[in-house]
């Protein structure tokens, strides 16, 4: 008789259970009903133009040619074969009048640009601008009384928290995906403007341009990319914080671009090996490899090796965050960086010079021609010092070129070709002008010590961290 009555007590204990936990899970649907509206999908058309070249192998005049022509009646030379290139992607309405976020990559290129609205009705729009480096542009159609998006603040999400992804996946409109903030602040390569959110909403092509919401209804950021090894989704995509997307909106509609601030340097991680290096409590702030030449940068005095810990009283963490902040600000600025050196801090004022619209060309590295071969020293190196010509060529003062890397010395991450310009130990910086000063040093130097090298690479210059010299041979 008791078995006969646990049984069902436990069916039923075991179906609140589960009644309980789904409970808990989100429920989108009020959400989308309410902001799904604001959502569009953008299909573009590109004309590629074809090329007037005779399309057979064989000249016009050979007699192959007539024959050729009558069974390929639509090759005909001289006619160029214009392309239609189409392609999809999303956006959301930020004002009633009709001005559309988007993705940069989305309108790119594009002859025509034609928006479809949740009502099915269609516009074309004009492109009012595009911002590469953030990959967003601004878009206009002909309408009013539009449902708009609530935007919301990104710096309020929190890693864990649900968000919602809505667009157009391979061209499926109106679909509606979930996840999860999976990080902030990513910097991915190539571009360290902006601080991406990254999620784990199934984001596809298509999905570029749409809105990621969070819980409240509210746009938090523009889904831009996908990491992924098949074009599909994977599970990381990210997001444009919509501050960043919404500063770079506002100057293209008042002015068509974007001024960005610069001051001229190139600056690498600080790593704890780099910290414990240059005498620095924590791996903080972004490591100065270079500073160009009558830069902002250079006029203020800050040095390569210099270490920038705050800019305009914000504590640069990570080296990523040291070019949103300059980015951000307004060129013509007086603002102040402080910098650590040779164990202390410093403040400098710089003005802040402007970011040119088009990059300009990048040199390719020179080609160091090696000097008689040496001996190598205990790092296993094989040096000579610059030439006159070299020297003049590569506008440096002084350094050390690499020859030969042997004994496994390729542990320093050093090549033949590189330039060394520069020791590091214990928080002071040596400038290195021969051979035989170099080697001298190193001597000095315990063999289970780390030192850091000034590097010069082609056009660029970074720190390298050597741990324990080893004997040499």
């Amino acid at each position: 008789m008791m078995r006969r009555i646990l049984l069902p007590l436990w069916l039923l204990l075991a179906s609140l259970s589960a009644f309980a936990q789904a409970k808990d899970l989100p429920d989108f649907t009020d959400l989308v009903e309410k902001h799904g509206a604001a959502v569009v999908n953008i299909s573009t058309t590109q004309i590629i133009h074809g090329n007037r070249a005779n399309p057979f192998p064989f000249d016009e005049n050979d007699p192959s040619f007539e024959l050729f022509r009558r069974f390929f009646p639509h090759q005909q030379p001289g006619i160029p074969r214009d392309q239609e290139s189409k392609s999809l992607g999303s956006g959301f309405v930020i004002s009633a009048d009709g001005h559309i976020l988007t993705n940069a990559h989305v309108v790119d290129g594009a002859d025509e640009v034609l928006v479809k609205l949740t009502d099915k009705r269609e516009f074309k729009a004009k492109v009012l601008g595009t911002d590469k480096r953030t990959d967003i542009a601004l878009i206009k159609i002909d309408a009013t009384g539009l449902p708009i998006v609530k935007l919301g603040d990104p710096n309020r999400l929190k890693v864990g928290e649900w968000v919602i992804a809505i667009g157009a996946p391979f061209g499926f409109e109106n679909s509606v995906t979930a996840g999860i903030v999976s990080a902030k602040g990513r910097s991915l390569p190539q571009e360290n403007i902006v601080p991406f959110i990254q999620t784990d909403a199934a984001i596809n092509p298509g999905n570029s341009g749409g809105p990621l919401f969070n819980m409240r209804g509210e746009v938090v950021g523009v889904n831009s990319q996908i990491y992924s090894r098949t074009g599909g989704y994977m599970g990381v995509a990210f997001a444009i914080p919509i501050d960043v997307a919404m500063e770079v909106q506002s100057q293209l509609r008042s002015g068509g671009r974007v001024i960005r601030g610069r001051i001229g340097v190139v600056i690498q991680e600080v790593t704890k090996e780099l910290a414990d290096s240059f005498g620095l409590a924590k791996p903080v702030g972004a490591l100065v490899n270079s500073v160009e030449k009558g830069a902002p940068a250079d006029k203020a005095g800050i040095d390569a090796g210099d270490i920038i810990l705050k800019f305009d009283g914000k504590t640069v963490n990570q080296s990523s965050d040291l070019p949103r902040m300059v980015g951000a600000t307004k060129p013509g600025t007086k603002s102040t960086i402080q910098v650590w050196r040779k164990g202390a801090t410093k403040d400098l004022s710089v003005v802040i010079g402007e970011i040119p619209d088009e990059k300009g060309a990048q040199r390719g590295g020179r080609k160091i021609k090696p000097s008689e071969p040496g001996m190598a020293n205990r790092l296993g190196l094989t040096l000579s010092e610059l030439t006159t010509e070299q020297k003049k060529e590569l506008k440096l003062e002084h350094g050390l070129v690499v020859e030969d890397v042997r004994n496994g010395a390729s542990r320093a991450d050093l090549r033949p070709g590189d330039i060394i310009l520069g020791l590091m130990n214990k928080g002071a910086q040596t400038e290195l002008k021969s051979v035989e000063q170099f080697n001298k040093l190193l001597g000095q130097i315990d063999k289970s010590a780390t030192i850091t090298l000034l590097v010069r690479r082609g056009e660029s210059q970074t720190f390298i961290i050597i741990k324990g010299l080893g004997e040499g041979k």
